[in-house]
């Protein structure tokens, strides 16, 4: 009852909750199907074929093959996708924090290209700076961390 004698109503409260429950149902219909899709596909070759074919060009930043699929999700869905990924990996602490960067920089490419084209900017330079950032943050935190 405190908070509501400091002017919290009982109807901001209600606002609030169902918000907050709108917000939760728009992320879960990102994050389920993701984290399901990918912790199905560990228990195929699928997985195993990404990880032998990213892990060369992933240990440049010190992750591993699998990281390539966090990275894909969150460049052509968005972040939320990438999250579900990692929730399904298995990734250490440290390999989470090096995706987190690169995808900072590099996210959602295919929206923001398009809103970014509609102001006047180069697709072809937005995308490339963008990565370009990705990948030389990406490899100075592998060698930092």
């Amino acid at each position: 009852m405190y908070l509501l004698n400091k002017g919290l109503s009982l109807n901001t409260l209600k606002r609030g909750f169902i918000s907050g429950l709108k917000i939760t149902w728009q992320l879960s219909k990102i994050l389920v199907p993701v984290y399901f899709i990918v912790t199905i596909l560990k228990h195929t070759p699928i997985i195993n074929w990404i990880s032998t074919g990213f892990a060369p060009l992933m240990k440049l930043f010190g992750l591993p093959g699998k990281a390539a699929i966090v990275l894909v999700m969150g460049n052509v869905v968005n972040l939320y996708a990438a999250i579900g990924a990692i929730a399904s990996l298995d990734l250490s602490i440290r390999e989470i924090y090096i995706l987190a960067i690169m995808l900072s920089f590099c996210h959602s490419l295919l929206v923001e290209t398009a809103i970014a084209k509609k102001i006047g900017l180069s697709a072809i330079k937005v995308i490339a700076v963008r990565m370009a950032l990705a990948v030389v943050f990406g490899i100075a935190f592998n060698l930092i961390l």
